[in-house]
């Protein structure tokens, strides 16, 4: 197997996400395996607002006394697939608690994936209105975990 090939192999791997690829071939084996630190996509949370009022409707829906806490609530979703946890230890306090407010760059969770721990950092200021995911349990990539309101 020459140098050629095994670029090859290395661009397949990157073409269709794979972690691992193992080939024998004439007698030779090789194994090809990525480390997470070589992996792409894994970023920052994801954020999507959820919805935009104007400061207009804003101000005529609190005259009408119609105002929904949280109307323009941003999501903060799971940038991974893995465990999401609320605290650095079981006997810990957890990182944020609703109600509380936080500054952009505090870590608000940590997601466990293939054994390794990922601080997820906040990257708005914000009100935390509601905590969607329960401590100890798997999370899907984009899956929303936190209700923030932007300040």
């Amino acid at each position: 197997m020459n140098l050629k090939e095994i670029k090859e192999l290395v661009n397949l791997m990157n073409e269709n996400n794979l972690m691992e690829l193992e080939v024998e071939k004439e007698g030779m084996r090789i194994r090809l395996k990525k480390t997470p630190s070589q992996t792409e996509g894994i970023a920052g949370p994801i954020i999507i607002e959820k919805e935009k009022v104007s400061e207009a409707q804003r101000s005529n829906e609190t005259i009408q006394g119609t105002e929904k806490p949280g109307a323009n609530a941003v999501e903060i979703k799971s940038p991974m697939v893995g465990t999401f946890y609320r605290a650095p230890a079981p006997e810990a306090a957890p990182y944020v608690e609703v109600g509380q407010i936080i500054e952009t760059g505090q870590v608000i969770c940590i997601i466990e994936a293939m054994k390794l721990m990922n601080e997820i950092k906040s990257e708005i200021k914000g009100k935390i209105l509601e905590v969607l995911v329960d401590n100890a349990e798997p999370v899907e990539f984009g899956q929303s975990m936190f209700l923030i309101e932007p300040l």
